[in-house]
């Protein structure tokens, strides 16, 4: 600041990233118009709303919230836009613009997955769950579509569960809480798709807050904002392996999670799960856990430890040691729980290596997926410039990589 003004240099920071929100709120204003031209395409007329929600990249506290751990997770400037309609009649009439086809089902019959449009499963396991807990719904149809990459490791899938859930909620007035709907959607996703997934996923789509990560205990759900700071970038970038997680091997560890807190809980009434074990139980107890469930064990614990020390680092202002914290639980995730793949590995040696790149680890479930690197924004043009040709040269598959904003959660926007 000269004089109580802006410097140069700021001021054309200031008037760059007013122009970069202008050009985003067109964007998506163009989005919005784009699925209500499909709706109209498809079910003729226009929709009675659009509501939206965030996907998601989480930076600390990998696999940890369904043992009621600590997770770091931001929303993302990607979302799941969603439009809906009421109908006279009990028909539910669900549509891709992304994937195409329509999916129906009567409410007065069984909810059923369906096995040949399976992005149809997320907006039924919705009506699913909610039929369920008594909810009386009425026939409706809906369109979606989304900028989320699917089988990334950025969680479209919950985005399309939260948006649903915003959308029928301001459409039959069920007036729901931000966690409840985080509740409904994990539900959704676990009893009716069949991933034994944790409340992250849903829980940030839902509750994320604007220029912020959000530290969330996943046992009592109570939040904690983490202020992303200025000059902090985030950055993504997509291996090109996808991956699913149905048929992958999350379930697995979920059940080697589950068998270390049984462990426990046979000497010690108050373990629930791994979040209440310690680090020296995990040590003690490995000639009877086994060399395997005791690795899963311990990656649990210590990242744990480390999502609490980022939240401290962050707020101290030290990125050095929040990348620092970033690259140890990629190790950990690495050698420990074991759900890298070896892209995902030389995407986050090529990202350390780089100058300027503070730290960087897998996110999301693994066995594919993305990274997420922080970094100072004028780092991020050297980034690309030298991480992406280096990964297409030795695995033959071209990355995308795009930077990140701290986003709010799911809201009607139409």
């Amino acid at each position: 600041m000269v004089g109580g003004l802006v410097d140069g240099v700021g001021l054309s920071r200031v008037c760059n990233r007013q122009a970069e929100v202008k050009g985003e709120a067109m964007v998506q204003a163009a989005r919005v118009e784009g699925l209500w031209q499909a709706f109209a395409n498809t079910f003729g007329g226009s929709p009675d709303l659009v509501a939206r929600a965030p996907g998601r990249v989480n930076l600390i506290g990998e696999h940890t919230d369904y043992s009621d751990g600590f997770v770091m997770p931001m929303a993302i400037d990607r979302d799941v836009l969603v439009a809906v309609r009421r109908r006279a009649d009990s028909q539910v009439r669900l549509h891709s613009v992304d994937f195409g086809g329509i999916s129906q089902l009567e409410l007065g019959s069984p909810v059923a997955r369906d096995d040949i449009r399976t992005w149809a499963n997320y907006p039924r396991g919705v009506v699913y769950i909610l039929l369920d807990i008594g909810i009386q719904l009425g026939g409706f149809d809906l369109a979606f579509t989304g900028n989320v990459p699917s089988g990334a490791g950025l969680s479209s899938s919950a985005a399309v569960e939260i948006a649903t859930l915003q959308a029928l909620d301001a459409l039959f007035g069920l007036k729901l809480q931000t966690f409840e709907k985080a509740k409904l959607g994990q539900r959704a996703e676990r009893e009716f798709v069949g991933v034994a997934c944790g409340i992250m996923d849903q829980a940030i789509s839902a509750a994320g807050v604007a220029g912020h990560a959000l530290m969330l205990d996943c046992r009592s759900l109570e939040t904690t904002l983490v202020p992303m700071g200025a000059g902090v970038a985030v950055v993504v970038t997509d291996t090109a392996v996808v991956r699913g997680l149905v048929g992958s091997k999350y379930n697995d560890r979920r059940a080697e999670c589950e068998a270390a807190t049984a462990h426990f809980a046979r000497t010690r009434m108050d373990v629930h799960a791994l979040r209440d074990v310690t680090a020296a139980e995990v040590h003690d107890a490995e000639a009877a856990l086994g060399p395997v469930v005791a690795r899963r064990a311990r990656h649990v614990v210590s990242e744990n430890a480390r999502v609490l020390a980022a939240v401290a680092a962050f707020r101290a202002g030290d990125l050095t040691e929040v990348g620092r914290l970033m690259v140890a639980s990629h190790v950990s995730l690495r050698d420990d729980f074991e759900v890298t793949v070896p892209e995902l590995n030389l995407l986050v040696e090529l990202a350390v290596a780089h100058p300027g790149v503070l730290g960087a680890r897998m996110t999301g479930a693994g066995f594919g997926g993305c990274t997420v690197a922080i970094m100072p924004t004028g780092a991020v043009e050297g980034y690309v410039a030298a991480v992406v040709p280096a990964y297409a040269a030795r695995t033959g598959l071209m990355p995308r990589v795009f930077t990140c904003e701290a986003s709010d959660g799911a809201s009607v926007v139409g």
